[in-house]
This record gives C-alpha cells, sequence and structure tokens, in this order.
C-alpha cells in the first residue's frame, strides 16, 4: 500500500481527472460518500446521534458538505458549520455549498466572536466530523483557526470525532506536529494513507484510520515510479506461511550459518539461531569462537556449532579466514548471518569487513556486523550479491557518520540514499521500522511495539531474516526483509498481548514466532 504526501495525491488527483477522464467533481462526491459509508458502519444508527460537521473554505470543506447533503438524504440532519464567508469558497467546494443550499444553507461562523457565542451549543454532540484542513496544511494554524482548534475537546467533550482525511492543523507529509492540532478517534482518508497517518506523533492525533477508493486508478497509484514508499500489510507477507509440500524435508528450507559470540554475548548468537530455526529454517549452525562454544550449544540444543580460531579476548580470530576453517564450513550453507555478539577488537572488525566481501551467498549483517564498517561504509562491496544490513539509528550513525539525532529525523531519506548508493538492503529499525532498497523503494513496517526496545530484540530479527532468505531464495531480498520485520513485529504485539510491554523480553518474542506465523496463515491468534 503506498504512502503519499500531500503534493503526490494532488498530482494524482490532476493525472486521474486529466489522464482518465474521473472529474474532480466526482472524486469529492466519492470522498464524501466514502465517509458517510464510515460513519453508517462504525455509528449506527446515524439518526441516534447529534452531529455536527465543521467545514472548512477548501476541497476538504467540500467533502464536508458532500456528507452533510448524503446524510440529509438519509433522512438525518446535522449541524453543518462552515468557518469562512461563504463567498470565499472557489472550484468544487463552492459548487458543493451550492447543492448544499438547495436542503438549507450552512451556519457560517467565520470569526473569532461569533464562534465564541456559538460553542456552547455543541455540548451535547455525540459525533464531530472535522472537515477543515485535511492534507492541505502545510504550516502552525493561527488565529480564528487556531482558536477553534483549541476549544474543541472542551466544547465537543462528549463527541467521538471522525476526521476527514486528516485531523485539521496535522500536515500530511510529516511525523512531526506543526501545531495545535484537532485529536480524532478516527480518520477516513482516500486512495492511500499520507505519512501523517502512520508516523508518530501526528499518527496518534489522526486516530485508527481507514482508506476509501474514490475512483483514483490502480494502474496510476502502482505504477508511478515517483511513489516510493510503502506500508507493509497482510497481503504483502502472509506468502511466508504458505503450506509446506507433504514430502519436504529440511534440506528443502536452507542451511543458516550463524557468525558470532563473544565471552559475554553467547546469547546473541543462540538468540538469532534459535530465530532462524523458529521461522522455519531446515538447519542452523553457529561457528564461534573455540571457548564461547558450550555457552552458544547450552542454550540451543537443536543448533549445531563449530569452534573457531580467536584472539585473546575470547572473540572471533582473523585467523578464521586464515586458515581456510570458515571456508570450509560455508561450503552447502544458503544463507550467512554475521555479527551478533561478535565484538568490536580491531582483529574481529578486520575479520568481518573481510568475511563480508569474501562470500558470494546471502548474508545478513547486524550489531557487531556493522560496527566493524564503522568509518568506512564504503568498503562494504555488494557487487550484486545479497546484502542485507539491520543497524539502529546507533549503527546507521557510526555507518554514515551522520549523528543519532539526524538518522532519526530523516530516516527515509537517510536509509533510501544509503540502499541505492551501497546496492544493499537496509533495515533501519525504529518505531516504524524502514526497508530501503537498491531501486530506492522503501517499506514502512506498522507492527511492534514499545516493549520490543530490549536487548536482543534485533538479534531475533537477524535469525528471522536469515530463516526466511534460507527458504525462500527466489524472492526478492527487500520483499524477504519486509516481511522478516512484519513478522518480528507481530510477534512482539503477540507476546505484549500476554505479558505487557513493560516485562516484555527478546525470549518472549522468540517464543511468540510459531503463532505469529500461524496468524499470517489465518490458522491462529489475530
Amino acid at each position: 500500500m503506498k504512502i503519499l504526501t500531500s503534493a503526490e495525491m494532488a498530482r494524482l488527483d490532476r493525472l486521474t481527472s486529466e489522464r482518465y477522464g474521473v472529474p474532480s467533481l466526482a472524486l469529492m462526491e466519492n470522498a464524501g460518500r466514502g465517509v458517510l459509508e464510515f460513519l453508517a458502519e462504525r455509528f449506527a444508527p446515524l439518526d441516534g446521534q447529534s452531529i455536527v460537521i465543521l467545514c472548512g473554505r477548501g476541497n476538504n470543506g467540500g467533502d464536508g458538505m458532500v456528507v452533510a447533503r448524503l446524510l440529509r438524504e438519509r433522512g438525518v440532519h446535522p449541524a453543518v458549520i462552515l468557518l469562512a464567508p461563504a463567498e470565499t469558497l472557489k472550484g468544487d467546494a463552492a459548487e458543493q455549498i451550492r447543492r448544499l443550499e438547495s436542503g438549507g444553507a450552512p451556519e457560517v461562523i467565520s470569526d473569532s466572536e461569533a464562534w465564541r457565542r456559538a460553542r456552547s451549543r455543541f455540548t451535547s454532540t455525540t459525533l464531530l466530523v472535522d472537515a477543515m484542513f485535511g492534507t492541505g496544511l502545510n504550516k502552525p494554524l493561527e488565529g480564528f483557526y487556531r482558536e477553534v482548534v483549541r476549544d474543541i475537546p472542551a466544547a465537543f467533550a462528549r463527541a467521538r470525532i471522525v476526521a476527514v482525511d486528516l485531523p485539521s492543523g496535522v500536515s500530511a507529509d510529516y511525523g512531526e506536529l506543526v501545531g495545535d492540532a484537532v485529536r480524532a478517534d478516527f480518520s477516513v482518508t482516500f486512495t492511500a494513507p499520507k505519512r501523517a497517518h502512520v508516523f508518530s506523533p501526528a499518527s496518534e492525533y489522526a486516530g485508527e484510520w481507514v482508506v476509501k477508493d474514490i475512483g483514483t486508478p490502480r494502474e496510476a497509484l502502482e505504477g508511478d515510479p515517483g511513489l516510493f514508499l510503502n506500508l507493509t500489510t497482510l497481503g504483502d507477507v502472509d506468502w511466508i506461511a504458505q503450506p509446506r509440500p507433504r514430502n519436504a524435508h529440511k534440506g528443502h528450507f536452507g542451511h543458516v550459518l550463524v557468525i558470532g559470540g563473544s565471552v559475554g554475548k553467547a546469547g546473541a548468537a543462540a538468540m538469532t539461531a534459535k530465530a532462524a530455526l523458529r521461522t522455519g529454517a531446515g538447519l542452523v549452525t553457529v561457528a564461534t569462537a573455540a571457548s564461547v562454544l558450550p555457552v552458544v550449544a547450552s542454550f540451543a540444543m537443536e543448533v549445531m556449532t563449530a569452534p573457531l580460531p580467536e584472539t585473546p579476548e575470547s572473540a572471533i580470530s582473523l585467523r578464521a579466514l586464515e586458515s581456510g576453517a570458515l571456508d570450509r564450513l560455508a561450503e552447502g550453507k544458503t544463507v550467512l548471518a554475521v555479527g551478533p555478539g561478535a565484538g568490536t577488537s580491531p582483529e574481529t572488525s578486520e575479520f568481518v569487513r573481510k568475511l563480508a566481501n569474501r562470500f558470494d551467498l546471502p548474508m545478513v549483517l547486524d550489531a557487531d556486523g556493522l560496527n566493524a564498517f564503522e568509518g568506512c561504509a564504503e568498503s562494504l562491496q555488494a557487487s550484486g550479491r545479497i546484502r542485507i544490513l539491520t543497524p539502529h539509528p546507533g549503527e546507521m550513525s557510526r555507518l554514515t557518520g551522520r549523528a543519532t539525532r539526524d538518522v532519526i529525523e530523516n530516516a527515509i531519506e537517510l536509509a533510501r540514499e544509503f540502499a541505492r548508493k551501497r546496492s544493499v538492503c537496509l533495515v533501519l529499525k525504529g518505531h516504524r521500522t524502514l526497508t530501503a532498497a537498491p531501486d530506492g523503494q522503501v517499506w514502512v513496517n506498522p507492527t511492534g511495539n514499545p516493549g520490543m526496545a530490549t536487548g536482543g530484540s534485533g538479534d531475533v530479527l537477524t535469525g528471522i531474516t536469515a530463516g526466511l532468505l534460507a527458504q525462500f531464495r527466489d524472492a526478492p531480498a527487500e520483499r524477504v526483509a519486509a516481511a522478516a520485520v512484519y513478522l518480528h513485529g507481530l510477534a512482539g504485539d503477540l507476546a505484549a498481548s500476554e505479558k505487557g510491554e513493560q516485562g516484555l523480553i527478546a525470549g518472549d518474542i522468540l517464543e511468540s514466532l510459531p503463532r505469529a506465523l500461524q496468524s499470517l496463515a489465518g490458522t491462529g491468534a489475530k
């Protein structure tokens, strides 16, 4: 599902009218009808509601007037408040007020004094439709409109609030709030969600949102290469839970080689290995420093282990490559997962850098597998090979030399730029984890919760990603990575529903993976 900016939505609306012959007035009618459908589904019976529709003077107000007219046709008579002089309306919005006036003109309240006199009348309202600004706002509200928005919580204290497209005061293009805004319970948006529906804190003001089709051709939406931001949906990922052939054996589902672990960090490699198995990999081997091997083996009976030469600090030594030990281990493997718990000694970091460029096998790099490239990301040579990197903002900061705050504030642009420049698939973890592909497409993940901000959660994601890569070798790497992120978040949500967010640990996510896969297949808890 595409995620749009206000400019992209406006471009699509123009294209729909100019190329596909759908008049803009018809799009507005369809938008109002979509809102009415939602109201009828969610708040029936509508004739039992006390409804107020606040309309601005732009197209969002026009949408609101369509809703009002359609409600009247059903025998429901909302109070329609126009927050601008009627003569200031233009284009389609002006046509909509003419259509509405045939059944009774809206009440005009266009200044602060009139608003203050009127606002006490709305205390019994049970349903407020916010059709003031929608996606057209790109600066903070001021003056009269700011006063109206600030007064809504008190003036409409009993009302559920439904925003048309977006709550007024929220910019469509940012997760940040640009000023005072309506806090809606629901938002009915059109064609596709906007960035503010998806990214917080603005998304918290949008409430629960639904998308209504207003006639934009699918080919116009999906065929535009300039629309690069996508929301991962269940339909994008349920293929990973497809039934297995009845004659399957473990060799069908790949062999993951996890390379990592060091003294004090053995659990990271073990967690990655178990997550790969829980996701469905047929076989998993952990290659780790020799003295760490017994600890790793004690964590996971189902995992095979292999000792590697080690440094004096009991981390993997560069001699693992020089001796040919790793070359022999890599034979017959399907995917390499590199870095969990490997440590950051200079020798181990050099080992990781040489390893990353040595093998053609698909590779997932995480944790110390990424830290090894601090200040030298250009030395990571994908060269047409599958490389999936899974940094959190701190690791992304070290990879790029940009401040962590800068990474967080410009996550989409930075992830996209890095993936294109390095020809890698980049998974930038966060509240809305991003998966950026080398072709510039970016997927935004909707699953997960704050309880997953806990040690080991990233190791589980690395294992999930490697496990899926091992099974679905012909699928595009970015599609696998986006599915892994979705599954990881879904497992975290299932775990949090049982244990709460505060006490959630990575092992809970790991143990919830089977239920999450069942859920994707439609056979388990949702």
